[in-house]
């Protein structure tokens, strides 16, 4: 078998192998469609998946192939595991829905550009929701974002894996620039402070809500 590509995955059968396609806050283009179906009726591709962090999976092909169905695509390889914030999760906002209170897709995006693949301690994952209802899980995201007519809220530890936790509300009724900055200050702490392989959840819960709310507020 050939050399495990850089960023592949090896699946079940120990032969084959996925790489996950990077569409930021889910966003694909004409393009990007047409790219994959491209790859995917040449290589005979047995599967693609939208995977739950809004990313492309094509699924089921060889090592030896990875790096050029990659180039073919004209997407970025997404970060599947590792230390590192991984992705922006975003639902419509006012820019689709009806419901939409702010514009978390315009937001999402720019965090995306600010953030993904930057090291951190843990694995880590942002959202951001366009309204209170949060779409996009933000209470159960390391960094979760919503929004109301006031402004955003900010949401920091939460998790949805097998120990799920709901995250703690650090400050409400933000402009996107102390939002931002916000943001930045929280995971300043948490790479500061965190051990290695620590989850934000673990960290929070280890380190203290008030004593966080403190470090990132005054």
């Amino acid at each position: 078998m050939a050399e495990n590509p850089q960023g592949a995955i090896l699946q079940r059968d120990k032969q084959t192998y996925a790489i996950v396609l990077r569409s930021p806050v889910g966003l694909l283009s004409a393009d990007n469609l047409e790219n994959i179906a491209k790859v995917v009726r040449k290589y005979n591709i047995p599967t693609v998946k939208i995977t739950s962090a809004q990313r492309m999976a094509l699924v089921g092909i060889k090592a030896e192939e990875a790096e050029q169905i990659r180039s073919e695509t004209g997407m970025e390889m997404a970060l599947a595991s590792g230390p590192a914030i991984h992705y922006v999760q975003a639902c419509p906002g006012t820019t689709l829905c009806a419901y939409g209170k702010q514009d978390s897709l315009g937001l999402a995006l720019e965090l995306e550009k600010l953030f993904v693949n930057n090291p951190m301690p843990a694995k880590t994952k942002i959202s951001v929701s366009g309204c209170p209802m949060n779409c996009a899980e933000g209470y159960v995201r390391d960094i979760g974002i919503f929004a109301s007519k006031e402004g955003w809220t900010l949401v920091f530890g939460g998790n949805s894996g097998g120990r799920p936790r709901i995250g703690d509300v650090i400050a409400t009724n933000l402009t996107r620039k102390e939002l931002i900055a916000l943001v930045i200050k929280c995971l300043a702490i948490y790479q500061a402070n965190a051990k290695t392989r620590e989850r934000s959840y673990r960290f929070i819960e280890r380190f203290g809500v008030e004593e966080f709310k403190k470090a990132v507020l005054e």
